[in-house]
């Protein structure tokens, strides 16, 4: 395992390269997936338009809880994440939270929130001294045993997941009341 601390030298130069460009694509899906929520109220943030247990304001809590969890790992480890595989009902159901907007939450907490995981992840990034740096995943059962991802591949996940999360929120808010983020 090659260490994944951030360095204060790198946060002070330019960012460019591979590193500007993962971070420009990963913004550019937040984008999206924030602009889904324009003009809503914390009610219709929190409601749900398809069959799925899904609304806005909960896809982004998730989007947010993800990358969170997702740059605590490239810096710790596995240990950030927990045992997934000894996770308890209770915790399945604080995790199944996330999905929601709960009582006393807002949208615009929700969204002031997820701009703070992407400034510390956008900081991480700029910060790292190697992408290729790498930690063993997480026990989980949709973990392949033994694998490791660098913290380039966790930064792709996270891409990915965001642009997926991006597109149900479109299908979502689409339902709600016929806005759409393209088209």
């Amino acid at each position: 395992m090659t260490t994944t601390e951030p360095t204060t030298e790198a946060t002070t130069k330019p960012l460019t390269g591979e590193r500007a460009d993962l971070l420009e694509t990963l913004a550019k899906h937040r984008h999206f997936l924030r602009f889904t929520t324009r003009d809503l109220t914390d009610e219709q943030a929190g409601l749900r338009t398809t069959v799925s247990e899904l609304c806005l304001g909960g896809l982004i809590k998730h989007t947010a809880a993800a990358e969170r969890n997702w740059t605590d790992f490239i810096v710790n480890g596995p240990s950030a994440m927990g045992d997934f595989t000894a996770m308890t009902e209770a915790d399945w159901a604080r995790r199944a939270d996330e999905f929601k907007m709960l009582p006393g939450e807002t949208l615009a907490g929700v969204l002031d929130d997820y701009a703070e995981v992407a400034r510390r992840t956008e900081e991480l990034i700029a910060a790292l001294p190697d992408l290729g740096a790498a930690h063993p995943l997480p026990k989980a059962p949709w973990f392949e045993a033994d694998t490791e991802w660098s913290a380039r591949r966790v930064l792709l996940h996270v891409i990915a997941e965001t642009a997926q999360h991006a597109g149900h929120a479109d299908i979502i808010r689409e339902a709600l009341d016929g806005a759409k983020s393209m088209g």
